[in-house]
Parts: structure tokens; sequence; C-alpha cells
């Protein structure tokens, strides 16, 4: 009988074809290019997070382990037997010479995602420098909203309205450029505070921490409050996920919406357009933020310092 492969066998299996260390993510997509990623079976939904908790459980106890590690965000793994100190070393330097982007940048990709990813859903940037008053914003507007409009037959959707049910779905994005423990718990609490108001609440990063204890407390803090989280894959916006989906509310809180529509005229004007598509019975994508699917384009807008 044959061995079972497993996510170590894979780890290693893609670190013998590589040049330096490499992080998980990019272990996983090269196991997948491979069809490398088929040979473990993992029915998991996170199954690229169960692999880096094998590397790091094995390279923290197996004193004989064939990887090494080294790093903190990102951390990579390399072989002991391919990959010296000095590679592991250069590798960092290379991830860490990565622009550091404004938050902003990202929201176009955010926006392709959503489109494509997330149910057909339009996101809206909410500019918080235009609200009354300035006091608190960070912990009363997200960074962008969406909408979501089921794909219902025009009677279904009538019978809908009749019996009081909402045919579309709000949704609430608090974005950051990354996520580790030294802004978790405010981030997480920020997309909390600012998505009650919503049928569902996201907190989004470009770069989020990928060791076990960090990920276990990220999805422990998503099934207690109910917030999704998704990552954003900068070079391949394509391979961009929700780490952990979101929780749904049945009610939208009108207090809420009535405050932020009073204070931000961003907000005030998401509002409007979602009743006019709802009236009209058709979406207007120019009334929501750009939808670029030229993958090239994308990824300029995101870093525009980047070569075509």
């Amino acid at each position: 009988m044959l061995a079972k492969f497993t996510f170590l066998d894979l780890a290693e299996e893609v670190l013998k074809n590589s040049s330096t260390p490499l992080d998980i993510s990019t272990i996983w997509k090269n196991g997948l290019a491979s069809k490398a990623v088929d040979k473990v079976g993992s029915k998991g939904k996170t199954p690229w997070i169960s692999l880096g908790a094998r590397l790091y459980v094995d390279t923290k106890d197996n004193a004989k382990s064939c990887f090494l590690r080294t790093g903190d965000n990102p951390v990579l793994f390399g072989l002991k037997s391919i990959h010296t100190a000095q590679q592991a070393q250069e590798a960092i330097i290379k991830v860490e010479s990565i622009p550091k982007l404004k938050e902003r940048n990202l929201h176009p990709l955010l926006a392709f995602f959503a489109k494509l990813y997330l149910g057909d859903a339009y996101v809206k940037t909410i500019y918080h420098e235009k609200s009354l008053k300035k006091s608190f914003n960070e912990w009363l507007h997200p960074d962008l909203v969406g909408v979501r409009f089921p794909d219902l037959h025009v009677d279904a959707r009538s019978l809908a309205a009749t019996a009081g049910e909402l045919p579309f779905k709000l949704l609430s994005f608090e974005l950051k450029r990354s996520l580790n423990f030294s802004n978790l718990r405010e981030s997480f609490f920020q997309a909390v505070s600012n998505s009650s108001w919503a049928h569902q609440g996201y907190l989004v990063a470009a770069n989020i921490k990928e060791s076990p204890d960090f990920l276990g407390e990220l999805k422990r803090l998503s099934g207690s409050f109910g917030i999704g989280v998704i990552s954003l894959d900068i070079e391949n916006p394509d391979d961009s996920s929700v780490l952990y989906p979101a929780g749904e509310r049945k009610n939208l809180d009108w207090d809420s919406i009535n405050k932020l529509a009073s204070e931000n005229p961003d907000f005030s004007q998401f509002l409007r357009d979602v009743r006019i598509d709802l009236d009209g019975k058709k979406v207007h994508p120019a009334e929501y933020d750009k939808i670029e699917k030229d993958i090239d384009k994308l990824k300029l807008l995101v870093n525009p310092t980047a070569k075509p």
C-alpha cells in the first residue's frame, strides 16, 4: 500500500523546484500549478492554512525536519539540503522591498474581486474626509460599501417585495494593507463597528500573517463576530480569496444607516444608487467603483510603480 501524500510531501516537492525559500501562499500556488496539490486530496475549505500549520509544527518540534524556516512577516520556508541561510535572507529582503502601497490603491482590486468572486457585488469607496464630523470617523465609516442583487425573476422579485423581504444585500468592507498581531484587534473591531448597519461585514487585507497562531485567532474572531476575512493577492488578483466567510444579518440597522447617510455624501449617494437600480430593475455600473477586468491594467492601478 502506497504511503499517503501529505502536506509536508507537497511542500518538499514544490521547494525542490525552487531556487529560493517561499512563503506559504507561493508554495500552495506552485503546488496547484504542478498538480502536486491533487495528490494530497484535502477536502478542507482552506487547505493552504493546513499546509502552513504542518510546516510550522514540523520546523518547531522536529529536530530532524528537512525544512528551514526564516522571517516573520512573511515567514519563508526552504529545504535545508538546498537553501542556505543567505538565500533565505535574500528572499526576505526581496519580499520586503515591495513598495508599501496606500490602502486606497487596493480599492480597484477589491472591486474586481467583489464583482467576480463575491456574488456579483458592486462596491463604492466611502471618502471619510467628506464627512461632516471628523471625530471617530474610522469607527463609523467603512472604507467601501457594496450591494449584491440576487438574480431573481421579475415575478419572484415582486413577490419578495410584497412579502417585505429586501431583494438585495448590503455589504461593508474595512480594508488594511496588512494584518498581523500588532493590528489585529484594532482592525477587527473597527470592522465590527463599521459594519453593524449591513447584512455582511468583511475585513480585507493584502498581506495577512500566515502563522497558525495568528490564523487561528483570526478564525476565532471571525466565527465569534460573523466578520468575513478576504485576502487580496496583488501579484495574482484571481488568486484573492475569502479566508473565512461572513455571517449574515437578517435585518439592516436603519438607525446606523441614517447616521451614515446624514454624515457622509458618498454613502448617501450609494443609497440613492441602490434605490434607482431597484426601481429600474437594472444595475448602473458607472455609479459604483470601476471594475477593471484587464489584469495587467488592474495591477498597475494597484501598484503604479510596477513594470507593465
